[in-house]
């Protein structure tokens, strides 16, 4: 019979699998990313990840949530920027530097097979543990600025959608070139004026 592990060991490993699975995600993906490769810097056996998460895609998504809250601070603090094209300029912005920074968060709006994947092993009640830090503020901010006729009248839902595309931009940065921080600005300056109202 296996002996269980103690409370600092459980501590210690956990912080060890997320470590390891946060390098390993960003590089090489969910997918390509074995068991034997996230374990082995905690030195337990691969059979025993199962001790602390119920599958790789539940290690992922505690790495999202942990990441949420930095997230949204930043998101948070851009949208309260004054006046309200400011503040679509300035989330934007901070988009764009979330990906150019955080290699979980740029991986996950480059590859949303991955996130699908996640979605569909951990389930949307999981999964939502992440859009209030994330996607919540950046509707509730619409929704104010639609209601002072401040932004285009569209589901927010789309508005924030169009807000996002600058990840795109970014996620195609090599495609661009020595323009690419040129096209970006354009990109941010451009969708702030088709969103903003007054």
């Amino acid at each position: 019979m296996a002996v269980p592990f103690t409370t600092a060991e459980r501590e210690r490993i956990t912080e060890l699998l997320l470590r390891s699975g946060e390098r390993l995600f960003t590089t090489q993906g969910l997918r390509k990313t074995s068991l034997a490769e996230l374990v082995a810097p905690a030195g337990i056996a691969t059979s025993s990840f199962y001790a602390f998460f119920p599958a790789k895609e539940a290690l992922y998504l505690e790495l999202m949530v942990r990441h949420a809250p930095a997230i949204a601070e930043r998101m948070t603090a851009a949208l309260r920027q004054r006046p309200t094209r400011a503040a679509l300029v300035a989330v934007m912005r901070t988009i764009a530097q979330l990906l150019e920074d955080d290699p979980l968060y740029r991986r996950l709006v480059t590859h949303p097979d991955e996130l699908a994947a996640v979605a569909r092993r951990v389930g949307p009640d999981e999964l939502s543990r992440v859009e209030p830090h994330v996607l919540h503020p950046l509707v509730a901010f619409v929704e104010e600025a639609q209601r002072a006729g401040e932004v285009v009248a569209a589901p927010p839902a789309v508005v924030v959608g169009v807000l996002r595309t600058v990840g795109h931009v970014v996620a195609h940065r090599d495609e661009y070139g020595d323009t690419y921080r040129e096209v970006l600005d354009l990109t941010i300056e451009s969708l702030a004026t088709g969103l903003g109202r007054g």
